[in-house]
């Protein structure tokens, strides 16, 4: 709702900018020729009327402002293209390519237990491993990156029980990990029996072992996810779900909130520990993933024919349906095709401030060059006219940047007074 509140800003703006640059340019012509200087129309040609020294004022000054607008947007552009070429290279810290999800809900009234509900998430994840193109499959119930898990307090034994932390929890199979190609730090991960008895065990990432052992210590301690309680049918829960987790292992971080947010601390457990009423399948493939989506219903059928498969993505349509990436790829795409077209618009506009002005002045250069003046005189005479009025707008140019880039933050996240841009 945001980002379309948004675009309709955008839209809103765009539209009154059109129509008050069309009343401005359409007034100021006509208020112009509703003042006419009666003696020079008497006494002078059209040619010098044009020619007067209000009209170079104007041009120039128009010309001056075409070039400053053309540098704010091309710096503008700048920015923007950078920015999205960085979200588009950015370290994730998983491997989104040759993967994707398959949502698994489980309808009502079916595999209500906790043995039930784990055995036949497993048999899912398991068969789908099996088929020949695919590389590796595991579970993400909640845990399908960039912006994954949920924000829960824990309890940390041993620490100030004043203090309760909030970190991402994920509820995964260890396969995960080997699916996103995530890398193991310290210790392990929990093996097929553990996930199969929903045991207390946890895996944390990198962030959240700084942050809580800055000793570099964090295997072996625990801590408590209070609200993970038995609520069946929907949310079976394993025995002991609300005890404690002990920490075996610490694995690479890899973006959790999104692409542009800090990464948070997080821990990952079995998904065994409490079931929800559907989950996912993270499956890695040898050849585009979507490719293999018949044959990947075929087997779920096979197993219930009853089982459905929601909306399937690949990780990095994920990506690509960010907010922040969506936004960033528009005003890459806005600022450069209205930068090409200011650029377009300038260049015409100074050709034909210059050309017009040459035409005006044809007597004065023939007179200059009859009494002497060479070719490069004339031309140098032009392009001294010419270059005041463009490096007055390169000037205003330059400060208009620098002003815009502090507005432009809630859109761009690069800053246009990097100096290459």
């Amino acid at each position: 709702s945001d980002w379309s509140s948004d675009v309709c800003s955008s839209d809103l703006f765009s539209t009154s900018l059109a129509f008050a640059t069309a009343i401005l340019f359409g007034i100021a012509p006509a208020l112009q020729l509703s003042r006419p200087d009666v003696a020079r129309v008497v006494q002078s040609s059209t040619r010098r009327v044009m020619g007067s020294v209000h009209g170079k004022r104007t041009h120039s000054a128009m010309v001056a402002t075409q070039v400053a607008l053309t540098l704010l947007m091309l710096t503008a552009a700048a920015a923007a293209g950078k920015g999205f070429l960085h979200l588009v290279n950015m370290n994730l810290g998983y491997d989104p390519h040759q993967t994707m999800s398959l949502p698994i809900p489980v309808h009502d009234g079916t595999y209500g237990s906790w043995k039930e509900r784990s055995e036949y998430f497993e048999q899912i994840r398991a068969r789908v491993a099996a088929m020949p193109q695919v590389a590796a499959a595991g579970i993400s119930t909640n845990a399908t990156p960039p912006a994954n898990g949920s924000d829960s307090r824990i309890e940390i034994l041993g620490a100030n029980q004043t203090e309760q932390p909030v970190v991402r929890v994920n509820f995964i199979s260890s396969e995960y990990f080997p699916v996103l190609r995530i890398p193991l730090l310290q210790g392990r991960l929990w093996d097929h029996a553990e996930t199969m008895r929903g045991a207390q065990v946890a895996v944390i990432n990198q962030t959240m072992a700084r942050q809580y052992w800055v000793k570099g210590d964090a295997i072996g301690h625990q801590f408590r996810i209070p609200g993970l309680k038995n609520e069946p049918p929907y949310q079976p829960a394993a025995t002991g779900s609300e005890g404690w987790f002990q920490i075996v292992g610490v694995v690479a971080d890899a973006c959790n909130d999104g692409l542009r947010n800090p990464i948070k601390p997080a821990v990952y457990i079995p998904y065994s520990v409490r079931l929800r009423m559907a989950t996912q399948i993270l499956v890695r493939t040898h050849v585009p993933p979507l490719s293999m989506l018949r044959q990947v219903r075929a087997e779920l059928v096979q197993i219930d024919k009853e089982q459905q498969v929601m909306r399937v993505r690949d990780l990095e349509t994920w990506i690509t349906d960010m907010r922040e990436y969506a936004q960033q790829r528009l005003m890459a795409r806005l600022f450069a095709i209205f930068s090409v077209l200011a650029l377009l618009l300038a260049a015409a506009g100074l050709y034909s401030v210059v050309s017009y002005g040459v035409a005006t002045r044809t007597n004065e250069f023939g007179i200059r060059m009859a009494l002497g003046a060479k070719a490069w005189d004339v031309v140098r005479l032009v392009l001294s006219a010419t270059s005041v009025s463009v490096g007055a707008g390169l000037a205003a140019g330059l400060v208009l940047s620098l002003v815009f880039d502090k507005v432009a933050q809630k859109w761009l996240t690069e800053s246009s007074r990097d100096p290459i841009i």
